[in-house]
């Protein structure tokens, strides 16, 4: 059976249409669709970590109200940029939204997308080295963060204080919170990375490659590449895959007016140039549940990965989005034999 989850950008714009008109919006429907996702039987909610832009940002205190509103579902990020990330702090905000969740918290890291500030990180206080690139210091950054949800000793004793001059961790620790960190890899080789890491793979609908072959048989290839590293590691835990996807079914006539016209449009991937490279972005699947289900059926990346987060437009508001996923859950994923 496959796990289910929403990935929320949680735009905001004040224009005509939009639901979602401020910063307070995004945040407080965010926590009300966690809720009504819950209901409907939705297993996670997901959502993505943006810097200067009108979207989610700082994610732990979401987070962290999202807990407290719910009692199931997953909550995690896809994918938070470690390049901004002050990776002790980051840790005890971790650790504490994990502990008020129950356990629930799968986090998403990784280096990030491209972004609308030119060297934003270093606004924040992080430039690379001399002979570092970006991905090194998010690296560098993720493998601080992770040592201290281990509860390595990150910070020497002061004797007057404690009659010791070991080494302390941060406080407080969540056990089991380290094998539930996953790494964003937009490329084979990244997922190969992650396997030898010990991190979760998370794959979207972007892939910083392209060699001709449909998007899902590409990712399918990096799943299949991730899980023989895996192996081949020698980890003694069994690890999770998520991939992303687009799923508008068309269900009554709101549905139909926003997105049946997208139908045939974006219903093939698209290669582009991104970074200064080509890249393969996945198609949206939109059309009647039956449809959609047919066709997930047979994308291979999906059948490969045991969670599949739905990209949402969280503009359209709480409701709107509320039924989608309803659909998806027991209409779609029901004829797609993930359930």
């Amino acid at each position: 059976m496959k796990k289910i989850g929403f990935l929320s950008f949680g735009h905001w714009q004040d224009v005509p249409g939009s639901s979602v008109r401020t910063g307070r919006d995004a945040l407080l429907q965010s926590i009300d669709l966690a809720v009504a996702a819950e209901e409907v039987g939705v297993d996670g909610a997901y959502v993505r970590v943006h810097h200067f832009t009108r979207q989610l940002a700082s994610p732990f205190p979401l987070l962290a109200a999202m807990a407290a509103k719910t009692s199931r579902i997953e909550l995690g990020t896809g994918v938070i940029d470690m390049r901004y990330e002050n990776p002790l702090y980051m840790a005890e905000e971790a650790a504490a939204t994990d502990l008020i969740s129950d356990g629930r918290l799968q986090l998403g890291v990784s280096r990030g997308s491209p972004e609308t500030a030119l060297r934003g990180s270093e606004s924040f206080g992080y430039a690379p080295g001399d002979d570092e690139t970006d991905a090194d210091v998010a690296r560098a950054h993720t493998e601080v963060f992770r040592a201290a949800i281990a509860g390595a000793g990150v910070a020497r004793a002061n004797p007057q204080m404690t009659g010791t001059n070991g080494l302390l961790a941060i406080q407080p620790q969540s056990p089991g919170l380290g094998e539930r960190i996953w790494w964003g890899a937009g490329s084979r080789s990244t997922a190969v990375w992650t396997a030898e890491q010990g991190m979760n793979l998370m794959s979207s609908t972007l892939l910083t490659e392209d060699t001709g072959v449909p998007f899902d048989e590409l990712q399918a290839e990096q799943i299949a590449m991730f899980r023989a590293a895996w192996a081949e590691a020698g980890h003694e835990w069994q690890p999770r895959v998520s991939v992303s996807r687009s799923i508008l079914p068309l269900i009554d006539d709101e549905t139909r007016r926003y997105f049946g016209l997208r139908a045939q449009a974006d219903s093939k991937d698209q290669v582009g140039h991104l970074d200064g490279g080509l890249a393969r972005f996945g198609r949206s699947f939109i059309g009647e549940p039956d449809v959609i289900a047919a066709e997930l059926a047979a994308d291979a990346a999906v059948q490969a990965a045991d969670t599949v987060l739905v990209t949402v437009p969280n503009q359209l508001g709480v409701e709107f989005n509320a039924r989608i996923l309803e659909a998806i859950v027991k209409d779609v994923a029901p004829a797609a034999a993930w359930r």
